[in-house]
């Protein structure tokens, strides 16, 4: 038995106006539905014509006379439901902040891979190393990486090194308080004037001919 639109607010073409204006191209083609209805059409010519069957054409008559023309548009899905509670969440904030204990832990700082374990254990509950990392993030939680450090390395060592090195050897200058940039074509001086040819460079290209 076909159900009665009870809510006669707008009329057929109301509900085109409305299609038109509406950006949700399926909630538009619903108002088009019932405005072949409320104009004498079939529901099943109705339906086809919004691209439905005659029963999803009368669930969406219910959400109407339910709803209006809110009831026409497709609410949001719920996502799935969350794995650990608010309670576990505020518990798991706590342990990230108050660090890992070396001795019962035996780690000196957290990973996710040590989180999942505290986490099956504490709450029962199985996650993904990724899981733990989105759930870290969403805490306000950020990953931090330690910069690589040789295991045979000698803190001192560099430090007193650093302090014998001149004052030049950072910046522009070598070790010697020379200029640590060299020019291709050595500049000329009182050794070298200007018409001296530089074994390095070979001789001329083009050089004048001889007398002979």
């Amino acid at each position: 038995m076909a159900v009665a639109l009870t809510r006669l607010e707008l009329d057929a073409g109301d509900l085109r106006r409305e299609a038109t204006r509406c950006r949700d191209a399926k909630a538009a083609r619903r108002m088009l539905a019932l405005a072949l209805v409320l104009e004498g059409s079939s529901r099943e010519m109705a339906a086809r014509h919004a691209g439905m069957d005659r029963q999803t054409l009368r669930d969406w008559v219910h959400r109407d006379n339910a709803e209006g023309l809110a009831g026409l548009r497709d609410r949001p899905h719920p996502g799935p439901t969350p794995r650990l509670t608010p309670e576990q969440l505020t518990e798991l904030a706590r342990i990230v902040e108050d660090g890992p204990d070396p001795e019962q832990d035996g780690v000196v700082r957290w990973r996710r891979v040590d989180l999942q374990t505290v986490i099956a254990q504490r709450f029962g509950v199985q996650l993904h190393e990724r899981s733990v990392g989105k759930i870290l993030r969403r805490l306000g939680f950020i990953r931090l990486s330690v910069r690589p450090e040789h295991p045979k390395s000698q803190p001192e060592a560099q430090e007193a090194f650093k302090k014998l090195r001149p004052a030049g050897a950072g910046g522009t200058a070598g070790a010697r308080g020379r200029p640590a940039a060299r020019d291709l074509v050595p500049r000329r001086g009182p050794r070298r004037p200007a018409g001296h040819l530089d074994p390095g460079l070979g001789p001329p290209r083009h050089s004048a001919p001889s007398p002979a």
